[in-house]
């Protein structure tokens, strides 16, 4: 008799043991689902979803930043530029000085600005994309979570930027989700100096279904200097 209930117990205590992990790792996508995608729902693309890549999405490298839009640059046009680093900082996400590499695009190794896009500084649409993973495992240090919670970005929220020698100051102005066929995002606002931030989206679902992008423009230089006298 004593030996069933241990059984039973056991049972228990690894049946709540699975559930629980169930929850750690579905919770977060559940919840962005819930809370935050609701609040993009009138910015969504109005583009239906690519059959092609919904089947092959599941099995698509995410790390690779030419896989990230449909119709897009491919992966050979990620190789050119003439200023091959930079960084920013996200002080709301605790990101400080992350690299970002005008070429290349493994992810998993620095932030990737989309070729063709403005310099930062530049009039014009600097587009970076940035890798996330579930949010509990974000680590503003590691490449593979350093977007994991940008869905919390508020407007108003500060992105400095230091290219080539130059400081340059973003404030965040909008935040939207669209389909991976959206490449309208790409695009070149030639009215100011913007910076486009971009990742995956929910984050932790293997899918990959949508893009979150983060919009921001430039501080201008007097709004800067007013603002250090005050």
């Amino acid at each position: 008799m004593k030996k069933r209930l241990v059984i039973k117990f056991i049972a228990f205590v690894m049946g709540l043991v699975g559930v629980s992990l169930l929850s750690y790792v579905f919770f977060p996508i559940l919840s962005y689902e819930m809370t935050s995608r609701p609040r993009f729902a009138s910015f969504l693309s109005p583009i239906p979803e690519n059959p092609i890549f919904a089947a092959n999405s599941e099995n698509m490298d995410y790390t690779q930043a030419s896989n990230w839009f449909i119709g897009g640059v491919k992966s050979e046009g990620f190789n050119r530029s003439k200023v091959d680093y930079y960084t920013i900082s996200i002080p709301a996400l605790g990101i400080e000085q992350a690299t970002v590499a005008v070429g290349g695009e493994d992810l998993s190794k620095h932030l990737i600005q989309y070729p063709g896009t403005a310099q930062p500084g530049k009039i014009g649409n600097a587009v970076i994309f940035g890798h996330s993973i579930l949010p509990q495992f974000y680590n503003p240090k590691d490449y593979i979570a350093i977007f994991s919670t940008l869905h919390t970005i508020k407007k108003g929220s500060e992105i400095l930027v230091y290219f080539d020698g130059m400081s340059f100051k973003y404030r965040v102005e909008d935040k939207f989700e669209v389909l991976p066929t959206d490449i309208q995002i790409l695009e070149q606002d030639m009215s100011d100096s913007f910076i486009t931030l971009v990742t995956c989206v929910p984050p932790g679902d293997p899918r990959r279904p949508r893009r979150l992008i983060v919009r921001a423009k430039i501080v201008p230089l007097g709004e800067i200097d007013a603002a250090s006298w005050n």
